[in-house]
């Protein structure tokens, strides 16, 4: 029930920004709006006001506004306040207010999250440096080595570990160009990322290219409990544990796992303080199923907390630096180089806004800003039907300084119908080999 209700506040919020968007330049330029409308097919409720009749349909997978003479078969009759009686120009800002409506709900979103602060891990902000190369990876079987640091990806820059996952994750299973610095040096290595499974709800998975590395990160001691072997080894709040019996740790999970079978075995860590290696011997003790040394860790973070117009512009370069990847993917899907199985539909949205709404409203907002810059954006594509195609449309018939005729027109709607259905259908199934018990009763899936 969560996720419905989570999915039904989402894509209600970002429909009706997009549908006010077109409303209100249309009634800006005088148009007679017929209908506002969330959702398609039979209307469940409604109401007039004015010339315009305000309505929730039954299908809520979209919405619409409805201009007066805006198709050939409302058979306009040329009154000024219909839609086909305004200039191109005019048209052209209608069109366009609903994909800008739902990026600026994206940038509004975003910063409102932002504003709340945030304690992120250091090493996504740092140079994408390989910390290990796990084995039989993707990454060992290419030949990259630890200590390399990933520069470019198929020929776009890589500043950050998270550019670096970034630019991993989409491409599951095709081989990637990596350029990495090695002594000072540049090698351009092929990988091919490996498919792997992230899980959304219990019953839900994300598929998405991974190539078997880990970041040049350490796990932090975040407190030492009084009396427990840790503290009487001289461990403190702060160290950085490097490494356990001379295995490289990365993340608190590698620690505990090291421990786990060493009760009562006198055993070696290396840890930074001050910015110099201490080596310390502790003695674990058994408790419950685990040994363990009376540590709580973490990992290096950096906290912040902008202001209202800091987060504001951190919003803005956040969504143009997002926009821009969002085109090289498309650009990507379209030459084979990035894997279809990353397109999302209304069940994969609607999982992960139920996940988001389970963790609080700032991950809920945060997903909602995604959405809404990737509604924005693909809605501007020049495909016929989505606004973007009309526009394009409409910029074709300046520069040839006449109109198309209404065959040729409806020729092009038809083509952006098919390709538009084509993509529907891509989501679609998408979205249902997520869930584990559809993809059981597919056998190519298994």
């Amino acid at each position: 029930m969560q996720t419905l209700l989570a999915f039904s506040f989402v894509l209600g919020v970002l429909v009706f920004v997009h549908e006010l968007g077109h409303f209100l330049l249309a009634r800006w330029h005088g148009v007679r709006v017929l209908t506002f409308s969330l959702g398609f097919g039979p209307k469940l409720l409604s109401f007039r006001r004015g010339d315009t009749e305000y309505c929730l349909s039954a299908i809520p997978l979209g919405g619409y506004v409805k201009m007066a003479g805006e198709n050939a078969e409302d058979q306009p009759q040329g009154a000024a306040d219909e839609y086909m009686s305004k200039t191109k120009w005019q048209r052209f800002q209608i069109l366009f207010a609903g994909p800008a409506m739902n990026i600026v709900l994206a940038v509004l979103l975003l910063a409102v999250v932002l504003s709340q602060g945030d304690r992120v891990l250091a090493f996504l902000s740092r140079p994408a440096v390989i910390g290990v190369v796990q084995a039989d990876s993707a990454a060992e079987r290419g030949g990259m080595l630890p200590g390399d640091e990933v520069i470019r990806i198929n020929g776009r820059e890589v500043r950050t570990w998270e550019d670096l996952e970034v630019g991993v994750t989409s491409r599951a299973d095709r081989d990637v160009e990596f350029v990495v610095r090695r002594g000072g040096a540049e090698r351009t290595l092929t990988l091919r990322p490996t498919t792997t499974r992230v899980p959304v709800q219990s019953d839900a998975t994300f598929e998405v290219g991974t190539i078997g590395v880990l970041p040049d990160t350490y796990p932090l001691i975040d407190a030492v409990n009084p009396g427990d072997p840790a503290e009487k080894a001289g461990l403190l709040k702060g160290d950085v544990i490097l490494s356990i019996e001379g295995k490289r740790m990365v993340y608190s999970r590698n620690v505990s796992d090291a421990l786990r079978s060493r009760a009562d075995q006198p055993t070696r860590l290396v840890v930074r303080r001050a910015g110099a290696e201490v080596p310390v011997v502790v003695t674990p003790v058994q408790r419950g199923a685990n040994a363990v040394i009376g540590i709580t860790l973490g990992n290096e973070t950096i906290t912040y907390t902008p202001g209202p117009l800091e987060a504001l512009g951190l919003s803005v370069k956040r969504n143009v630096a997002t926009a821009g990847l969002i085109f090289v993917t498309l650009g990507e899907l379209f030459t084979g180089d990035a894997s279809p199985r990353q397109l999302m539909g209304p069940v994969g949205i609607a999982q992960l806004s139920g996940a988001s709404a389970r963790e609080g409203w700032v991950e809920l907002f945060a997903l909602m800003a995604s959405i809404s810059l990737n509604l924005g954006l693909l809605n501007l594509l020049p495909i016929p039907v989505l606004d973007g195609g009309h526009m394009a449309i409409m910029g074709m018939e300046a520069l040839a300084r006449r109109d198309f005729s209404m065959a040729m027109k409806e020729r092009m709607l038809f083509a952006g119908f098919v390709l538009l259905m084509a993509l529907m259908v891509t989501v679609i199934y998408n979205d249902l080999t997520r869930i584990a018990w559809i993809e059981r009763l597919l056998p190519w899936r298994n």
